[in-house]
């Protein structure tokens, strides 16, 4: 349980440090969450996870339309033709006769794919036309309706297969794009404590400027009185220019990281950037039994290891269709005529029927079919071995991450009462000096103490929020609000 007085303390500290953070009105302030939200909606890595979404889904559509009638138009019109031709004679002898006419024709084709067998079942109903110019005749042609049957045997059924992989391939995109979204967080934040820890070292800097100006204007009292030597003046005229370099440093150092920030989030301006402390979040409680279900049930990780399974088998499955026997039966019966006029072919049409069946049988090919499903076994069984070894890893990795961040959380608190401990020790040491009480060495030490106490603190916050968005990355779940992520 969390102790109140830290609790109170860093709470403190967080106040003390905002109150750094004052600007001028042409500053803009921003949230760690504002400018997370920011990044997801104007980051070209927003927009490029937008567009990868985007592919898939269209290649979703485009893999459903394969199990859905299809419907087509075809035909030729017109097929006007004026040329010369070869033609071969009673004799054997050939002659070059000419050619005018126009042979169009014009087909509904209506299809649909058999899932559970491969097969296809498809219809038809077309009519031609033939126009002989030279001759002044024409002739018709049609088909009325015919249905027919195409069925692979002994085949690969990549029908079956597709339908077992590819709505796993989409949800795991749909997954990935939410990942994507949380790892623009992980980076953003990043770049927000680069510039959150630029801005209070510009303040911290900024201050030990003034307050050692206001010192050495004492101490040069004292030196006229007699009461402190050369060297002390010396050590502060030194601490002085100390602080003005550290004072450019960091305005330097603001300034890229400002830029910095400016690109990623996608802002336009020239407004400064003010960036809010982020608060502690000391209510959180994650625990890796729970962090790891919501892993396994949400990371697109967790899809792939059964995709990745379930493409091993189909190549087996593909590679034993492709061996020895290949064969497709196609059967098709309807009715077809011919007639000087439209009506006429619809009248009385013949029936006609065409059953065949196509085979292929390899006699001899050296062990390539068998060596074909023997790599593919290797190959699923190398598959299996990869995926377990991945699944540890997984498991591994959200296990440390949970360790880590518990250990942050913890870790913070003590740096924030550490930092108090350290503000409070340097304005005794300030006042003791200016009483005469305290060396220059010592108030140099608590300086610099103090210093190093506020960086280490928003040091601090970065790992605790770089680890809560790992955390969100990993599990895709949202702790605060005690949900799963998503995004429309």
């Amino acid at each position: 349980m969390l102790n109140f007085k830290h609790i109170l303390t860093a709470i403190l500290v967080l106040a003390g440090l905002k109150a750094w953070c004052n600007t001028p009105g042409d500053t803009i302030r921003l949230s760690l969450q504002q400018v997370v939200e920011m990044a997801k909606r104007n980051s070209i890595s927003a927009k490029q996870a937008t567009t990868v979404r985007e592919t898939k889904y269209w290649e979703w559509r485009s893999f459903r339309s394969n199990y859905q009638p299809q419907l087509a138009l075809s035909g030729i019109l017109p097929g006007y033709n004026k040329t010369y031709t070869q033609i071969v004679q009673p004799n054997g002898t050939i002659l070059f006769q000419p050619v005018h006419n126009d042979n169009s024709s014009l087909a509904l084709n209506f299809s649909q794919s058999i899932t559970a067998t491969g097969g296809t079942i498809f219809g038809t109903t077309s009519m031609q036309r033939f126009d002989d110019f030279d001759r002044h005749n024409t002739l018709y042609n049609g088909v009325p309706y015919g249905i027919g049957y195409s069925q692979p045997l002994f085949q690969f059924n990549q029908l079956k297969w597709d339908k077992k992989i590819e709505p796993l391939k989409y949800n795991e995109s749909k997954q990935a794009y939410i990942e994507s979204q949380e790892k623009i967080a992980i980076t953003v934040a990043g770049y927000f404590f680069d510039l959150l820890l630029a801005q209070v070292n510009l303040h911290v800097a900024e201050l030990n400027l003034t307050n050692t100006q206001n010192i050495l204007k004492v101490a040069n009292l004292k030196f006229e009185l007699g009461k402190i030597s050369k060297n002390e003046i010396l050590q502060l005229e030194l601490e002085q220019l100390n602080a003005k370099k550290d004072v450019g440093t960091a305005q330097r150092d603001m300034e890229i990281a400002t830029l910095n920030l400016r690109s990623y989030t996608g802002q336009e301006g020239t407004e400064k950037i003010a960036l809010d402390v982020p608060e502690i979040v000391a209510d959180i409680s994650v625990s890796t039994d729970k962090v790891l279900a919501e892993a396994l049930e949400n990371r697109s990780d967790a899809i792939a290891f059964v995709r990745r399974l379930a493409e091993a088998k189909r190549d087996v499955a593909k590679a034993k269709g492709q061996n020895g026997l290949v064969a497709t039966l196609n059967a098709n019966l309807g009715f077809s005529n011919s007639a000087t006029n439209i009506p006429d072919v619809y009248r009385s049409p013949q029936d006609q029927q065409v059953v065949q069946l196509q085979f292929s049988l390899p006699i001899l090919d050296w062990g390539r079919s068998r060596s074909r499903v023997k790599t593919a076994e290797a190959n699923e069984q190398f598959t299996n071995y990869a995926v377990e070894q991945d699944k540890q890893t997984f498991k591994q990795q959200i296990v440390t991450q949970v360790t880590l961040f518990n250990m942050m959380k913890n870790q913070m608190l003590l740096t924030g009462k550490a930092d108090t401990i350290a503000a409070e020790k340097y304005q005794i040491a300030k006042d003791r000096y200016l009483l005469g009480d305290l060396s220059i060495t010592d108030l140099s030490i608590s300086f610099k103490e103090n210093d190093q106490a506020k960086r280490d603190y928003v040091a601090s916050l970065r790992d605790f929020w770089s680890a809560y968005y790992q955390l969100r990355y990993l599990s895709l779940y949202d702790f605060e609000k005690k949900q799963k992520i998503t995004y429309k």
